[in-house]
């Protein structure tokens, strides 16, 4: 799913227009301190090309989730406004109100509208709420890929409102990216699959299943495939409801399993150890796995990797090795490699850099659709509106 010709932000005229631009800078923010810029920076190459081109911005985002229609200072996005001021040396002035006379009129050509979950609608894909939006300036930019699977106000309806509307500069990307590995990969193909539950990723198993080489599975995804295959892993987190799913996927001989794992009968380490996945005891969990030789010399040899989900609770140092060194096989091979989903990212920022992956999505609920082959509302609209309009 590829963003029409003439229908993106370098196919049309910006100077001296007032620009709406949909961005997704929901990052975790605790005390008023950012942990994780990533989504703020992957917004700053559309945010530059509209100034550079004499336009004026407003940014609109959602942050968190809090009460629709209710101001809440934390989910408040002035800590995003400013965080963003200082990286591109310019004051990013906060706007309360879609009634502000100061819009478009204020001090700086970049402003900040205060969270759009703020406003009553927003969820509910209102109408009113969306042409009110795209009211508000001359072209309405939708760049926030990250929701673009939510058919909301500022995502859909405003889209579908505007007398002009296109896609940013990251959307373009993001798109481009992901259909070169959904659509045009090279083999050997590996996804790697981590996380805590199969029925979350069931979709994208499956479509991968039909495409990929091998399918590394991680976390509690693992788990659920190891009890499916006939072992015992004690305590561990399963989802029994998806064992036959399991066992099918199974039988088709792409799912590669663990050998060696770490256990513990608590999070925090207790009787921790380093056990083959045939010897789990019934008091134990499994938190962590060893990426096999076998494993890391199909990663070493791929030509195309797909990467969403940790492969066990990494967070905590003592579970960590089995991303850790999935992070630095995915850096050292010279395929082209996907990456997506936060905690996905955080592991990339924790243990390598992301220039060592050819794509980080920013994406997370909209990333899993898209590459499970469907289509996603902010796209579809966006494709469906005049060329030009």
């Amino acid at each position: 799913m590829c963003i029409r010709d003439r229908i993106n932000l370098s196919s049309i005229d910006i100077a001296n227009k007032n620009l709406v631009i949909r961005v997704d800078m929901n990052v975790p923010i605790k005390d008023g301190k950012i942990f994780d810029s990533t989504r703020i920076e992957s917004c700053i190459p559309t945010i530059n090309y509209a100034l550079e081109n004499n336009a004026k911005v407003l940014l609109v985002s959602h942050l968190g989730r809090p009460t629709e229609g209710n101001f809440d200072e934390k989910f408040s996005l002035k800590p995003v406004a400013e965080y963003l001021g200082a990286i591109i040396n310019m004051p990013c002035e906060l706007i309360l109100s879609m009634e502000s006379n100061a819009i478009f009129n204020g001090k700086t050509d970049i402003q900040f509208l205060e969270n759009i979950r703020f406003f009553k609608g927003e969820k509910e894909n209102c109408q009113d709420l969306g042409k009110k939006l795209a009211g508000l300036g001359d072209i309405y930019v939708f760049d926030a890929f990250g929701t673009a699977h939510r058919k909301q106000a500022s995502t859909h309806s405003a889209i579908k409102s505007a007398s002009k509307a296109c896609a940013g500069l990251l959307l373009e990307r993001e798109t481009e990216f992901l259909s070169k590995t959904l659509n045009n990969y090279d083999h050997p193909y590996i996804a790697v699959i981590g996380g805590a539950k199969v029925s979350t990723k069931l979709e994208l198993i499956k479509h991968i299943n039909s495409v990929a080489d091998q399918i590394i599975v991680g976390g509690g995804i693992a788990n659920t495939f190891l009890k499916a295959s006939g072992l015992k892993i004690g305590k561990s987190l399963v989802e029994d409801s998806m064992l036959d799913i399991a066992k099918d996927l199974l039988v088709q001989g792409k799912i590669v399993l663990p050998n060696v794992i770490i256990t513990s009968k608590t999070f925090e380490g207790e009787d921790i150890r380093e056990t083959s996945v045939k010897d789990v005891k019934d008091e134990e969990m499994i938190l962590d796995l060893h990426l096999s030789d076998e494993i890391l010399t199909s990663l070493n040899q791929a030509k195309t990797i797909l990467w969403n989900g940790p492969m066990g609770v990494f967070e905590n140092k003592l579970f960590s090795k089995g991303t850790k060194d999935l992070s630095i096989a995915i850096a050292n091979s010279s395929a082209f490699s996907i990456a997506g989903g936060g905690e996905t990212l955080s592991a990339i920022n924790k243990y390598i850099k992301s220039d060592d992956v050819s794509y980080c999505s920013t994406g997370g609920g909209a990333f899993l659709e898209f590459m499970e082959g469907k289509n996603l509302s902010s796209i579809d609209v966006l494709n469906s509106k005049e060329i030009g309009s």
